[in-house]
């Protein structure tokens, strides 16, 4: 029997010439039903390979047990730890999961939105892109948890690094080495992790009594804004001597830059970069960056939407902040 014409119940009863409720019974081996007919009706289900209506079922107890997901990058090192840590914390639970991707395209997240709720998910588990700017579509009926990129316009559970902490720590540590005009490679200032990491190499160089400069600081997120960029970032390299970037993507693809142009790093300019992806460890020099509990994430965000789904909405707000950590390593 195809896919398109998967038996039913009623295909059951039909063919053995009991009712759809005898089948239904015997299959849970029900006590009112002999063990003769649940023995009869399982190999037969068995056999046509009998598969439950889970979205009926989620109908009938107002539950479908499925979690939706939606995350801006899928290859992303980062990401698919977090999504590890979801599925691994969801499985355990008895819920499945749904996994979108906005590939950073704010209409396909709000498309992603719908496919899920019209899949009658129980909840949702987000990271918002970088070109969401309404937040309309994320105020749904059903709870949901942000992680890592958050929305402060919606009341709900969330789960960040320390974005500041994270950038304070390793503009410090460029700091102490004797770095003293740091470069930094922003992310967007309306995403919290962009807006907290500025904010945390701001802090560290107040710190240190180095005054921040506006010509020191240049919205550059990806490899491919750093090559359009390229002139402006090659146009400081005289004037700087290192580079903290947003993300390690970033960092990597800026080292290279200089590196191509005549540029010793970390000799003349050290680079660092924030989130510790295996890249980091992989080029020369390794690359000094912080690191992040993607799994980790993944788990709690599972497990504080989980206990709102089986609580519900009365309890406070959560918001569990993961510590970040700096890995020195030879770039800086």
């Amino acid at each position: 029997m195809n896919r398109s014409s998967q038996a039913s119940i009623q295909d059951i009863a039909k063919a053995l010439g009991v009712s759809p409720s005898t089948v239904s019974r015997a299959l849970k081996n029900h006590p009112d039903i002999s063990e003769e007919t649940c023995k009869k009706v399982q190999e037969y289900a068995q056999k046509v390979q009998y598969r439950p209506n889970v979205f009926a079922l989620g109908l009938k107890h107002k539950r479908s047990k499925t979690i939706g997901i939606v995350i801006p990058e899928i290859v992303h090192h980062f990401f698919s730890s977090v999504l590890s840590g979801i599925e691994d914390m969801a499985y355990g639970k008895g819920y499945r999961v749904m996994i979108c991707q906005s590939n950073e395209n704010y209409l396909r997240e709000v498309i992603n939105m719908q496919a899920l709720l019209d899949h009658r998910v129980d909840g949702l588990l987000v990271s918002v892109s970088k070109s969401t700017l309404d937040f309309s579509h994320l105020k749904q009926a059903v709870p949901i948890v942000f992680f890592d990129r958050t929305c402060d316009e919606i009341s709900s559970d969330r789960v960040v690094t320390n974005d500041f902490e994270g950038a304070r720590m390793v503009v410090s540590h460029l700091v102490k080495r004797g770095c003293r005009s740091i470069l930094h490679l922003a992310g967007p200032q309306h995403l919290n992790v962009g807006r907290e990491r500025y904010n945390g190499y701001v802090h560290a160089l107040k710190e240190s009594g180095i005054k921040p400069k506006s010509s020191l600081v240049i919205k550059c997120d990806t490899p491919s804004k750093v090559e359009y960029r390229k002139n402006i970032i090659l146009g400081r390299a005289e004037a700087i001597d290192a580079v903290f970037a947003v993300n390690d993507f970033t960092a990597v693809a800026t080292m290279r830059l200089f590196q191509e142009n005549g540029y010793s790093v970390p000799g003349n300019i050290a680079v660092a970069g924030f989130g510790d992806d295996p890249l980091a460890s992989m080029v020369r020099p390794s690359l000094t960056t912080v690191e992040q509990r993607g799994y980790d994430m993944g788990r709690e965000s599972a497990r504080l939407l989980i206990n709102r789904l089986n609580s519900g909405d009365g309890k406070d707000y959560q918001t569990k902040v993961f510590p970040a950590f700096l890995k020195v390593r030879e770039s800086a």
